[in-house]
């Protein structure tokens, strides 16, 4: 009796182990894979979106999921996709301004943050895998790349020119490779270091690190501890995770020793609704060979993020060109403007 209640108490411990190991291998791979919006696969609803009511101001792209948005200038339709994840602008792009004669400029909040629809507040369930699925598939990389295609058919171009920034950039990106005839061009700006994880610098985070100041290391190491504790991520609300990334937007401003323009008020759970799709391993550079657009990749020259981390989108595509803009951080189009318009200028118009 006592040999058979040690080897049941050892299988069980097995079958903990073992679950336990399931769960850290998952956790480490992707939500999200190229291929599954165009496939439907783990989506909300339709990719066509239901019709518009006249709200002026907004997108309907789900039945309870609108998204705020603003343009300035006219003629050709080009989207542009914001940072962060969860950083929206509230202001058209000064970089932007000589160009709003030929082109019409849609700037819009993303899912989850700014003043589009945050569809999330607080979740009363403690099984955790559950969570993790509904946070993704409600405000993921999959969503947001679902409302692209969904903004395509409001806007009913054929194909889309698309400015992403940052983070904006890798979902820009992964929209041509879920799409590739959806896109006409591309103009990334200081793509995001995540087209392949882990990072070989240890990522955004580990560099801001390293930037600040002596008297402000302590600190930073106990905000990493609160912000990356995904083990009690859904224990926290909506209000939470939005301190949390504006305290990071902090840390950020002094690795670089200037001012962030304001923007619209930071997403939430949206942002690590992106950290959880993404996993901690994943290698997207594959997904982009049936993109034939042309790209068009700006760096500016005194970025935190580095020049080989923007031209590794030069190399995953096949029709791709680099520019750095001299003088200039992450936010070439607010430091850098004349020249700025001056690079995208003539990309545009070598697309007629």
């Amino acid at each position: 009796m006592k040999t058979a209640i040690i080897v049941a108490a050892l299988v069980l411990l097995a079958l903990i182990l073992g679950a336990g190991a399931f769960l850290w291998c998952t956790s480490q791979q992707p939500l999200y894979r190229p291929g599954e919006v165009r496939a439907g696969k783990d989506l909300r609803g339709p990719l066509t979106p239901p019709q518009q009511p006249d709200a002026g101001d907004f997108w309907t792209v789900e039945p309870d999921i609108q998204l705020h948005h603003f343009s300035e200038g006219r003629g050709r339709y080009v989207l542009i996709l914001h940072g962060g994840p969860g950083y929206p602008y509230t202001e058209p792009w000064l970089g932007l301004a000589p160009l709003t004669n030929g082109y019409q400029f849609y700037y819009y909040d993303q899912r989850g943050c700014g003043a589009s629809t945050r569809p999330i507040d607080t979740f009363s369930s403690a099984n955790f895998n559950q969570n993790m699925t509904a946070l993704d598939e409600t405000l993921g990389i999959g969503a947001q790349l679902a409302d692209i295609e969904r903004i395509r058919r409001i806007l009913g171009d054929d194909q889309l020119i698309l400015i992403g920034h940052s983070f904006g950039g890798f979902l820009a990106s992964l929209y041509a490779a879920e799409f590739p005839e959806r896109v006409e061009a591309l103009i990334l700006i200081a793509p995001a270091d995540v087209l392949v994880m882990p990072q070989r610098d240890g990522g955004l985070y580990e560099v801001v690190r390293q930037r600040l100041p002596a008297d402000m290391q302590h600190e930073y190491a106990a905000f990493l501890d609160d912000y990356l504790d995904f083990k009690n991520l859904f224990s926290k609300s909506e209000a939470d995770l939005v301190a949390l990334n504006q305290r990071f937007a902090g840390y950020y401003a002094a690795a670089i020793d200037a001012p962030i323009a304001e923007g619209g008020e930071p997403g939430g759970w949206m942002a690590f609704a992106m950290f959880l799709s993404m996993g901690k391993r994943h290698d997207y550079r594959d997904s982009f060979q049936d993109v034939t657009a042309p790209v068009l990749v700006i760096h500016g020259s005194d970025d935190l993020q580095t020049e080989d981390a923007s031209r590794s989108y030069v190399d995953a595509f096949s029709n791709a060109r680099f520019h750095v803009i001299r003088d200039a951080t992450h936010f070439p189009f607010v430091e850098q403007p004349a020249e700025f318009a001056a690079a995208v200028g003539q990309f545009l118009d070598e697309l007629d």
